[in-house]
């Protein structure tokens, strides 16, 4: 079983910047493809960010250029850095890991409040 433990996040003005972390338990993103979701109230979840075992990445178009996921492996920690912040980008971020096969289980942080606003 892997845990996936968030932080970072916080209320800042538009324009601000945040750094999400995640930090899972367990040794495994040399397997897993890493991602960052958001859920505004009222909306469905959403991908905001990926980084698969290979490194690289992938933004949903709302992000792009502002946002910048990373990991180390060493650490075992992926992270979020967000710049440039909007109020549309408030909501509860989550961590996930998504393993190669669909047989095995994906792992879900609990989520850490991002609040954008002046």
């Amino acid at each position: 079983q892997v845990q996936l433990v968030e932080s970072g996040g916080g209320l800042v003005q538009p324009g601000g910047s945040l750094r999400l972390s995640c930090a899972a338990s367990g040794s495994i993103f040399s397997i897993y493809a890493m991602g960052w979701y958001r859920q505004a109230p009222g909306k469905q979840r959403e991908l905001v960010a990926r980084i698969p075992s290979d490194g690289s990445t992938n933004y949903a178009d709302s992000v792009k250029g502002r946002f910048t996921i990373s990991k180390d492996n060493a650490r075992n920690t992926v992270y979020l850095q967000m710049n440039n912040l909007k109020p549309e980008d408030t909501a509860v971020y989550y961590c996930h890991a998504q393993p190669p096969f669909t047989i095995w289980p994906n792992y879900w942080g609990q989520g850490t409040q991002v609040t954008v606003s002046s």
